[in-house]
């Protein structure tokens, strides 16, 4: 049944539910009173939790594809999807959902900077534009943060910003260490690996700080499992589905809905309108990171 219902997919439509589902991300975690490390736990481990019984129906036998060496390759690539969560949702305590969610998104940019750096890849100059002029769009939007007042920009917009910025490096990070990877396994056994990894440090790291992993109340639970559901199960490994499917710079594009959608609903859902710098800068930074996600 699983096989049928993609087929019958069309990868359009599974990426607008993607983008939809991932857009409820920085609402649902400003919602949380959680610290970030342990929503990104439970996040992760319950969105592996959901998948783990395809594992007995499908994908049954294709942990074979998995060599020595891919095992050391998913458990860096969740190392980095683990520190891409805890900065991305630490981040968003400090500056606004539009700078966060906008700046995060960046990671097009990084992984043309790795691919060219790491593997060698040529850097068009189209590319190279790209990168330049989101960029540009970054500073725009980090003095935008610094001129609006605190109710917008949050409390230590440049702090917040900057973790949104390794969110983004750490996610390039995941991507160009698992591309490999990601091209010779099926998605599930892919991600099960991969968010295990994920989880496995993530817990490590909530257990070093002394962060409380019980003790939540119903509410907390709920956001913990509607992460999980809507961004993790709906959104990015949809997004991990139709890589399979289309090219990765239509995907990689399409992300871009992303911050657009963030920003709507945190203006209706949390009343938080950004400054008109703000906004200037991140459509900059949307346009840099298409002009480098089509030349790619």
């Amino acid at each position: 049944m699983l096989a049928r219902l993609e087929e019958r997919t069309p990868p359009a439509a599974a990426l607008a539910v993607a983008i939809a589902a991932v857009s409820t991300s920085a609402v649902l975690v400003r919602w949380s009173s959680a610290p970030a490390v342990v929503l990104a736990l439970y996040r992760v481990a319950l969105t592996t939790l959901l998948l783990v019984p395809l594992i007995f129906t499908r994908y049954r036998g294709e942990f074979g594809a998995f060599r020595r060496r891919d095992w050391l390759v998913a458990t860096a690539t969740g190392a980095a999807l683990a520190v891409h969560f805890a900065a991305y949702f630490e981040s968003l305590a400090w500056t606004s959902v539009a700078a966060s969610v906008t700046l995060v998104q960046s990671q097009p940019l990084f992984v043309a900077v790795g691919a060219a750096v790491v593997l060698d890849e040529r850097v068009g100059r189209r590319r190279a534009a790209g990168i330049g002029v989101a960029v540009v769009g970054i500073i725009a939007m980090s003095a935008g943060d610094l001129l609006a007042g605190a109710a917008v920009r949050g409390p230590r917009p440049l702090y917040g910003n900057a973790l949104a910025v390794l969110g983004a490096v750490m996610a390039a990070v995941y991507v160009l260490v698992g591309r490999s990877l990601r091209q010779r396994v099926a998605v599930v056994p892919y991600v099960l690996v991969v968010y295990s990894a994920c989880a496995a440090t993530l817990l490590v790291v909530a257990v070093a700080q002394g962060l409380p992993l019980t003790g939540y109340g119903r509410r907390e639970w709920l956001i913990f499992l509607a992460l999980a559901v809507g961004p993790g199960l709906f959104g990015h490994t949809v997004v991990n589905w139709a890589l399979e499917h289309v090219e990765s710079s239509v995907v990689s594009v399409s992300l871009l809905g992303e911050p657009v959608g963030a920003t709507l609903l945190a203006l209706v859902l949390l009343g938080e309108a950004p400054g008109p710098t703000t906004l200037a800068g991140a459509a900059v930074v949307l346009l840099g990171i298409y002009v480098t996600s089509r030349s790619a």
